[in-house]
């Protein structure tokens, strides 16, 4: 590994998101070689990295990238450790061999539903990023009147403390009761602020009551999970929530190499023919001259074989 920034190799080593890893650094809670590190250090392999006094691997073996769905229920905190010793999604999950689960996203102490977690760093990173607009699907039970006005200024967008925010849609839900003072209705919007959903309809003087979160990007909650239960994406999940942030596997990048064009099957046949055909000999060469031939053992004319010797 050559130099690198301490918050891409963190998040690769799967430590946190990046935006986490600059927090750890701002608090003071990372080391290099000993000494406290400093926002976009480089460090190498052969350098020594804790996190909370804990070394971590910068030489691990690659990991296959892991999501897991898990069905949050209402209680539970979405952090690693709290000091009042209450329950959190951490604590049931399988462990891994390097790195560590990282929460996409939040959900409040009292909504429910579907949190995706991932020992990739980037993925993380990515699945909460603003600029991706994955949007965010919720059931949310309401106790007020919500009128038509209402609904536009929920569509249209309010001011909230931290900035103008709407929904994206919103529409009416499965309501068993009829037009009873509680009411369900479906919400989805794109960004994923502190407590964002009930900020709006208090805006609005309507309480929520109960808020589960249904959808994630290409991620739907189903069925088949319990509460504070999980299950692995499936391939097919895997490849659309990749997709969704513009992230390419090594099996895409494959799929998407140029191949060889195939060459015509006529260029293909007149091979095989030509390659079937008699090797012809080589024509001798025009201008080359062959010397004459040498007749043997020649007699002069009018000769008439050989005559005895006399004797002597």
């Amino acid at each position: 590994m050559t130099d690198a920034r301490i918050q891409k190799v963190l998040a690769e080593a799967g430590v946190a998101s990046r935006r986490a890893v600059e927090k750890l650094i701002a608090e003071g809670r990372v080391k290099v070689n000993g000494e406290v590190a400093t926002p976009g250090q480089k460090v190498r392999l052969e350098d020594r990295v804790q996190v909370d006094g804990r070394g971590v691997r910068l030489a691990k073996v690659a990991e296959v990238t892991r999501v897991l769905l898990y069905k949050k229920r209402v209680g539970e905190l979405v952090t690693r450790d709290d000091p009042e010793g209450r329950k959190t999604v951490f604590r049931k999950l399988p462990e891994l061999e390097n790195g560590r689960w990282i929460a996409v996203g939040r959900l409040d102490l009292n909504t429910s539903g579907l949190l995706l977690l991932t020992n990739d760093g980037e993925l993380a990173r990515r699945l909460t990023h603003p600029s991706f607009e994955l949007e965010r699907e919720y059931a949310v039970r309401v106790l007020g009147d919500m009128n038509d006005d209402v609904l536009e200024r929920l569509r249209k967008g309010v001011r909230l403390d931290d900035g103008m925010a709407h929904f994206d849609s919103i529409e009416r839900g499965d309501n068993e009761d009829g037009e009873g003072a509680n009411q369900w209705w479906r919400v989805t919007l794109k960004e994923g602020r502190n407590r964002e959903v009930r900020r709006l309809f208090e805006s609005q003087r309507l309480q929520v009551s109960r808020l589960i979160r249904v959808r994630y990007g290409p991620v739907t909650l189903g069925h088949g999970v319990k509460s504070s239960g999980y299950r692995e994406l499936t391939a097919d999940e895997m490849r659309a929530l990749r997709a969704a942030v513009k992230l390419e596997t090594a099996a895409d990048l494959k799929k998407a190499a140029p191949r060889r064009r195939p060459r015509d099957a006529a260029v293909r046949n007149a091979d095989v023919e030509v390659s079937a055909a008699p090797t012809a000999k080589p024509a001798r060469s025009a201008g080359k001259v062959r010397p004459p031939k040498v007749e043997r053992n020649l007699k002069p004319a009018g000769w008439k074989g050989y005559r005895a010797r006399k004797p002597s």
